[in-house]
């Protein structure tokens, strides 16, 4: 008998015990693996429960509002949203409304009539910003976006190419922008939508030689591509502020390399801080430049924390009359890639906290007006956003809310090039199953559900337009001994009235963004 007869006379069974008697030999030698090593063969079994532990828990443990950083109801709704179906839900709310934090919006006994030409008669997703980017400090080229609800900053790199092409196709249907992130300006961000240029202390896409900003390859981008719409500045982010960016080298292809000028496979860790400036007064005179060279708005985004800045920023906008046309509030919880926990858990204010906080710095000084803030964090819900915009927000952006839309199945393992939906992955084969036409189509369905329901919410308030809302149009829960207040209680100040002249006014606005109006195109 020769091997080859030998081996294939051998049982199943008995291969099953030859390998499992090799596995036992290896763990017994290796000292890498204590539970192994003690417990041959039957501690891996510990290393795969726990490797698949976060499914587990997501489809037969948690209930439907436990999980974070969005629960089960939560991630439903936006599915069900993106996708057209039935978003409701039957029997009355599963929510402990008592609990901490819990939003209650006040209704009005009357709700706003909608007449027979009213705009949102036409269009029931119709809901602008009521402020125009660039306004007061006289741009070329003011924007007033024509949605309240648009893509937040996520990369091409951080996203796949799929996902970012679907997103920005989806906007387009939307009528929203769509943020770059600060990956840079790629192709996949050219299919139509409003553009925001973002870019951070790595200034992907505007790189000089010497690592610093070009102010040269700004102007030629937003001259050949008339789709972007204004600039945002990077300070920081919720997730990591202070930090800086970091994209794995496993997710950076030659293409990526190309866009961002850096080098294929190798970490790209962006620094904490920027090049260009290295103070408020240096800021303001580098947002002017740009503002001047690209006649678009120039806005900063940030995470908050101590105020001293902002307050110095605040000055000296009171003293020249200029300033930052729109200010990205980003939320402590907000997401992202890549962070350590410690910055990610602690460093930055939560989005109420952080915003109500910043909103009075600009408020005492009578700044309000000329800024448009859009808050970033969680935001992506219509009884959460009617809560952001009576504390002042003018628009939201949502990333993760965003990617869901998409197809994120909340993995958790974006920052492994493993994404099993392909949103957040550079693999050709996993990023395959994102067909953008379709996922396209649905993002743009959840911005218009969420419009619609945040238009719905409003009108039940008494008012036409979000930015009607006032603190006291929303009470929190505070504690037990003070089950509810006011926000304007709550957080000790009421916003400050925005002009609203009516929800035609704003569609008929010169400056609006969109397919709504191309009269300057």
């Amino acid at each position: 008998m020769n091997i080859s007869s030998f081996l294939i006379s051998i049982p199943w069974w008995a291969w099953i015990l030859i390998i499992l008697f090799i596995i036992a030999v290896r763990d017994i030698f290796q000292r890498k693996h204590t539970i192994s090593h003690n417990y041959p063969v039957v501690g891996h079994i510990r290393y795969i429960l726990e490797s698949i532990g976060p499914e587990l828990r997501q489809y037969l443990v948690a209930n439907n509002r436990e999980e974070l950083p969005f629960n089960r109801i939560e991630r439903g709704w936006v599915y069900a949203s993106s996708k057209g179906e039935n978003n409701y839900e039957g029997f009355g709310t599963d929510r402990d409304i008592y609990s901490h934090q819990h939003l209650f919006v006040n209704n009005a006994m009357f709700p706003y009539k909608v007449d027979d030409f009213h705009p949102n008669k036409e269009d029931y997703a119709f809901l602008p910003c009521a402020k125009v980017m660039g306004q007061y400090n006289k741009r070329k080229k003011p924007y007033r976006p024509a949605s309240i609800i648009n893509v937040s900053a996520m990369s091409f790199g951080s996203l796949s190419a799929k996902a970012v092409e679907s997103l920005n196709k989806g906007v387009k249907m939307a009528g929203a922008y769509h943020n770059t992130g600060e990956g840079g300006l790629s192709p996949y961000h050219s299919n139509g939508g409003d553009v925001v240029f973002h870019f951070g202390t790595g200034y992907f896409g505007v790189r000089a030689a010497d690592g610093g900003f070009s102010m040269e390859k700004m102007v030629k981008l937003v001259e050949d591509n008339p789709f972007v719409k204004a600039i945002e500045i990077k300070l920081s982010q919720g997730a990591k502020p202070g930090k800086g960016g970091v994209l794995p080298g496993a997710k950076i292809t030659k293409e990526i390399a190309t866009i961002r000028g850096v080098e294929i496979g190798k970490d790209v860790l962006s620094p904490p801080n920027h090049k260009a400036f290295n103070n408020v007064p240096e800021l303001m005179t580098f947002i002017e430049e740009i503002a001047e060279a690209t006649g678009l708005p120039v806005g900063i985004k940030a995470a908050v924390g101590k105020l001293e800045q902002w307050e110095e920023l605040a000055d000296i906008m009171v003293k020249t009359g200029k300033g930052p046309d729109f200010i990205t509030v980003d939320g402590g919880e907000g997401g992202t890639g890549a962070a350590p926990p410690s910055f990610a858990d602690h460093v930055s204010l939560p989005w109420v906290y952080g915003f109500s906080d910043l909103y009075k710095v600009f408020q005492k000084r009578g700044l309000t007006e000329r800024i448009v803030f859009i808050g970033s964090g969680k935001l992506g819900f219509p009884a959460k956003a009617a809560m952001a915009f009576a504390m002042g927000a003018d628009c939201i952006n949502v990333a993760r809310e965003a990617m869901m839309s998409i197809g994120c199945i909340q993995a958790q393992i974006c920052h492994t090039n493993k994404c099993p939906s392909g949103v957040a992955t550079q693999s050709k084969w996993l990023q395959s199953g994102i067909d953008p036409t379709l996922k396209s189509a649905r993002l743009a369905q959840y911005f218009k559900t969420f419009r619609k329901e945040l238009v719905e919410i409003t009108h039940a308030a008494g008012y036409e337009h979000p930015c009607q809302f006032r603190m006291a149009d929303i009470d929190v829960n505070v504690d037990d001994h003070n089950l509810s207040s006011e926000l304007d209680k709550t957080y000790k100040y009421e916003k400050t009235p925005i002009p609203f002249k009516g929800m035609q006014d704003l569609k008929d606005c010169l400056y609006l963004g969109g397919d709504y109006n191309k009269k300057l195109n």
